[in-house]
């Protein structure tokens, strides 16, 4: 717990922008409607993702899917907590990253739980190829996933 007052901090602030722009989208752009930010580029899209990350099961209305994608993020999120009270203070990179993953794990368990989906919203694209819908939360988890990953490749060598 000692020397990790500063990450609880960020992923506070985390937390709160996702949630904050997840509120803004739903009250300024319609569901299903999107908003051409950048031409050929970037759009905001209000969706409902009943799915995982990147709308993965996104378009099953099956409660087990449901309930089994809350379990799996439960199960996940307490991993996180475990290893980021774990970790020593010295291993900076390794709690951030462990910071990113639970601040967007917790902002998407949110919106599971209070309405059992998760607000979408930023939209990339060349031409008729689009990444999948997402929201700070879910990039949040892939910056933190992407650092554990490459933290894990470097220590090995090392």
């Amino acid at each position: 717990m000692k020397g990790k007052g500063p990450y609880f901090i960020f992923i506070l602030l985390v937390l709160t922008a996702d949630q904050l722009t997840k509120l803004w989208i739903t009250r300024t752009v319609p569901l299903s409607v999107s908003k051409k930010i950048i031409p050929g580029f970037f759009n905001l899209t209000h969706i409902h993702n009943r799915g995982a990350i990147f709308g993965f099961l996104g378009q099953s209305r099956n409660s087990v899917v449901f309930y089994f994608l809350m379990a799996a993020s439960l199960v996940a999120l307490f991993l996180v907590i475990y290893y980021f009270f774990k970790t020593p203070p010295a291993e900076k990179l390794m709690i951030l990253s462990l910071s990113l993953i639970l601040a967007g794990a917790l902002g998407n368990l949110i919106d599971r739980v209070f309405r059992t989906y998760v607000i979408d919203f930023l939209d990339f694209y060349v031409n008729n190829w689009h990444w999948p819908s997402f929201n700070i939360a879910d990039a949040s988890v892939s910056i933190g996933a992407v650092g554990l990953i490459l933290l894990f490749i470097f220590k090995k060598k090392a």
